[in-house]
């Protein structure tokens, strides 16, 4: 069975063909694969559309599509506005008809989802979420996000949750300003990529492992994560992302959050559990790609 997947991110679309076994949910074998800038949807939608297009006239017919968009998107099938990107910070693209474009263009049965819920859906079935009812993924790039896996499930509600726009308490002395255009100071507007190259008047890939910024970026994020620790109650966070997945922050992060909960959740209170309670996804960069994957395996018959 051949499976279309595309992580739509704000930075750029990674798309995938995928060759799965829907009986048995095992990690599908990815065939081929390629990215898309996201720039206007116009564009970029046409962009993956024609990649996928050249992509099933080598490897077959696509059976099942499924797809992980950055957000805030409509979840709830009973909503006419399924499927579309809703109020969105970035340019152009609130109110886009992400699924109903490729419904359309490949005449076949659609999952969509937010791309932090298809992370954490495909580390459930193939990476660090295995074996676990209740975990946090949460990707840190050019926005952050959070995707909850809660009882055996993925979270939803009267929308979807959104860990990136909750504020955190400031540290003593700083004035930077925060960059999210719709809360200023939230964890997105503070910790998120386009936050740090804001504040240090740099890309975060060019910081030198030893800045100071990544001590600030480490401690905030820590109290974001021991927030959603108190209120998800999760076994563990898995944390990717362009930023997130920087060599030895989850281990730091981790090691803060212990220190912002000060004890006071016992199973978190031993030292080596801390240690490795956030931790990089398995799937690692690919994780929203696979995860999208995931989420069209749902759409196969039981």
């Amino acid at each position: 069975m051949i499976i279309a997947a595309i992580e739509a991110g704000g930075t750029k679309f990674a798309c995938g063909l995928f060759m799965s076994d829907c009986s048995t949910r095992g990690k599908p074998v990815l065939l081929e694969q390629g990215t898309v800038p996201t720039t206007t949807p116009e564009t970029t939608l046409a962009a993956a559309r024609d990649f996928l297009v050249r992509a099933a006239e080598a490897h077959g017919r696509i059976d099942y599509f499924g797809i992980g968009c950055f957000g805030p998107v409509e979840v709830h099938l009973n909503s006419p506005a399924w499927g579309h990107i809703t109020s969105t910070p970035k340019p152009f693209w609130s109110d886009t008809d992400i699924a109903g474009y490729f419904q359309k263009a490949f005449d076949v049965a659609v999952a969509f989802d937010t791309d932090v819920n298809a992370a954490a859906y495909g580390e459930h079935l193939w990476g660090e979420g295995r074996g676990l009812r209740d975990f946090v993924y949460v990707t840190v790039g050019t926005g952050i996000g959070g995707g909850v896996f809660s009882g055996g499930e993925l979270l939803h509600g009267m929308t979807h949750p959104e860990l990136g726009h909750i504020k955190v308490a400031r540290l003593e002395s700083d004035d930077f300003p925060g960059s999210c255009p719709f809360h200023r100071d939230c964890i997105e507007g503070m910790a998120s990529g386009p936050a740090l190259a804001l504040r240090w008047s740099c890309p975060p890939q060019d910081l030198d492992p030893d800045h100071q910024a990544w001590g600030l970026e480490a401690r905030y994020l820590a109290r974001a994560f021991a927030a959603y620790t108190l209120i998800l109650s999760p076994e563990r966070i898995l944390m990717g992302g362009g930023v997130g997945l920087r060599p030895g922050l989850a281990e730091r992060v981790s090691i803060l959050v212990g220190e912002e909960l000060a004890g006071y959740i016992q199973p978190l209170a031993d030292p080596e559990t801390i240690a490795g309670f956030v931790r990089r996804p398995a799937l690692g960069s690919a994780a929203g790609l696979f995860g999208a994957a995931a989420l069209a395996l749902r759409l196969c018959p039981d």
